[in-house]
């Protein structure tokens, strides 16, 4: 059975992994500029497994530089993508940021 989806913030903002803030691509994204971005980042992630396989150290500075292009263009990593002010929580513990109460809101899934 495969896992379920992490949670997604209310404002969409951000998904919740193992109680860290992560953030979520810019949905204003045309869908076929998401769709070329996420291909490019999963051929990019592709192939970083196959340079750590081989040990090509080469190989793997220009297989990371490419998930980060991907994920700079899909917003999940570079200025944030909205523009109201709020600040940017990537990355930081759900339970230190105004998302707090919402998470432990949560209905908690036994594993």
């Amino acid at each position: 059975m495969a896992a379920p989806p992490p949670p997604l913030t209310p404002d969409r903002r951000y998904l919740v992994v193992r109680g860290r803030l992560w953030r979520a691509s810019n949905p204003q994204l045309p869908a076929d500029v998401r769709d070329a971005l996420v291909k490019e980042l999963m051929d990019a992630r592709r192939a970083v497994a196959a340079a750590k396989r081989t040990g090509d150290a080469a190989a793997l500075a220009v297989a990371r530089s490419a998930v980060h292009a991907a994920k700079l263009g899909l917003g999940e990593r570079g200025p944030a993508w909205w523009n109201d002010g709020t600040p940017d929580y990537n990355r930081h513990l759900v339970h230190n940021t105004p998302y707090r109460d919402w998470y432990a809101a949560l209905p908690r899934t036994e594993a």
